[in-house]
């Protein structure tokens, strides 16, 4: 393999976060990219105070204006920050996101399903009573 294919295919190793080198132009798009994720976050916190202050909103559908904002921060956050997208360089980003996500879902349901099932599980109190009398 002579030297330019081998700077070639150089070009197409997988490299770690931080590991890549940037020049001036792309460092400036870099921080252009942050401060715009940072502006959308701040702006859907703002928005989000707002709505729970104000009159202006019907209040029965205040908690899914909520969750529709939580939902849009996740994605900026995902897209500005952590830099999530559908390129094919982004692949195992998103399988180590969608496995933290099944293993949060699992934690959540699993403790749910336990604490739904608890009293069924449990001792009848005049049993516990006998048992300590």
């Amino acid at each position: 393999m002579s030297h330019a294919e081998q700077h070639e295919d150089s070009h197409y190793v997988d490299t770690a976060p931080g590991d890549e080198s940037l020049d001036g132009y792309e460092a400036a798009e870099e921080i252009r990219t942050y401060l715009i994720g940072l502006g959308l976050a701040t702006l859907l916190t703002l928005v989000s105070f707002f709505i729970t202050r104000t009159a202006l909103v019907w209040e029965p559908s205040i908690p899914v204006a909520l969750a529709v904002l939580a939902i849009a921060q996740m994605g900026v956050h995902l897209v500005f920050f952590l830099h999530i997208t559908t390129g094919p360089d982004n692949v195992n980003n998103v399988l180590a996101l969608a496995f933290g996500v099944l293993i949060v879902l699992l934690v959540i349901v699993g403790s749910l399903w336990i604490m739904a099932h608890m009293n069924h599980n449990m001792m009848p109190i005049d049993q516990i009573m006998q048992m300590q009398g």
